[in-house]
């Protein structure tokens, strides 16, 4: 007798996106700014106030990614990891697919959605490439991607990862990639030339943050998970945000006050991307050139990077402990510790607010 076929799981990887052209530059800013969940303003004026935002960003943006050929590596780097991820998943008991699903350009969540419908998958399990979950990234790519999936009529069992900020295998992974960045910058140093980690993350505007967004919990939660399996006695470190893109005021200190502080303190500096898990325009761009540059003109003893995990191993073995913990599961929306992590301050919380729509609290 042929055995049982396995059931087949779709793994759908979400991500930011990022323009895959010089011409597709203007379009992909507004689509992201044209996103409720990014530019909060009333609907009536979103649409005009995106376009206009994604015109004077317009210049700027394409410089930066004429640097990176002309296009974002991050479609790339993603396809990659989702291989790698395929790979990781072979022998389980499920026959395990990835599919890529990004927010503001190609593929698109109706692209992605309509490859697994294509498939004949069983189970879908989203994964977002966020370990910390915010309501401008993960909570924006669910509703688009449960939008997407209604329009198609894709109705299908779904487990939903909302975050992994301080999941073990990804902060032990990540712990390393820092412990060995450090050690090589160590040796090109002086000995009496001291070394702070830069913990550096994309920023928030500090409305939404006290809106209850918990992203900035878990991002200081990333960070004291990392330090804590560096595990370097009395290591010099601190948390910073970067890529500010709007007036308001954002979540700080930000990168450039780090450096800033870094260069009173003559202290060189091991910047450690720590929201980001691909090589993309806020690391390849504005970490390497922009804040490189200004870290020279700081006058700082030495500037260096932790490279983003990409398809590190480690990290690629830590995703797929994720999608094995959160199957043998029995939640709808879990944490990678299952149950809500963040405090109950944060009502953006997606538990938070998956209770609220079953309470009709709010309604």
């Amino acid at each position: 007798m042929s055995p049982e076929p396995r059931p087949r799981l779709a793994v759908v990887l979400f991500n930011l996106g990022g323009p895959d052209s010089p011409g597709a530059v203007r379009p992909f800013l507004e689509n992201l700014f044209t996103d409720p969940a990014i530019l909060r303003v009333p609907g009536f004026i979103r649409p005009w106030l995106g376009r206009f935002i994604a015109a004077r960003r317009t210049k700027a943006a394409s410089e930066n990614y004429a640097i990176l050929g002309g296009k974002s590596p991050l479609l790339e780097l993603t396809e990659e990891q989702a291989r790698a991820l395929e790979a990781a998943l072979a022998d389980e008991a499920v026959e395990a697919r990835c599919f890529v699903a990004m927010r503001y350009w190609h593929p698109f969540a109706e692209e992605a959605a309509r490859e697994v419908q294509a498939w004949g998958a069983d189970e879908i399990l989203i994964l977002p490439l966020y370990p910390q979950y915010s309501t401008t990234t993960t909570g924006s790519s669910v509703e688009d991607w449960e939008a997407a999936c209604a329009r198609i009529g894709l109705l299908l069992p779904t487990r939903v990862l909302c975050c992994w900020h301080s999941d073990d295998g990804f902060a032990k992974a990540t712990a390393t990639l820092v412990r060995t960045a450090y050690e090589k910058a160590r040796a090109e140093l002086p000995p009496t030339v001291p070394l702070r980690i830069l913990f550096s993350a994309h920023g928030l505007p500090e409305s939404i943050v006290k809106r209850g967004d918990p992203y900035q919990w878990q991002v200081e939660r990333s960070v004291a998970a990392v330090m804590e399996r560096i595990g370097i006695e009395g290591l010099d470190h601190a948390l910073c945000y970067q890529s500010r893109v709007t007036p308001q005021k954002w979540i700080g200190p930000s990168t450039e006050a780090a450096l800033q502080q870094a260069a009173q303190d003559r202290t060189a500096v091991l910047v450690c991307p720590i929201a980001f898990v691909s090589e993309h325009s806020e690391t390849l761009v504005e970490l390497d050139v922009e804040y490189g540059e200004l870290a020279h003109k700081l006058g700082l003893p030495g500037y260096f990077r932790v490279p983003a995990q990409n398809s590190d191993p480690a990290f690629i073995a830590a995703l797929a402990d994720l999608v094995r913990r959160v199957r043998a599961g029995d939640r709808r929306l879990c944490s990678f510790a299952g149950a809500r992590q963040c405090p109950k301050a944060f009502g953006d919380c997606p538990h938070a607010r998956a209770r609220a729509l079953m309470t009709g609290v709010g309604a």
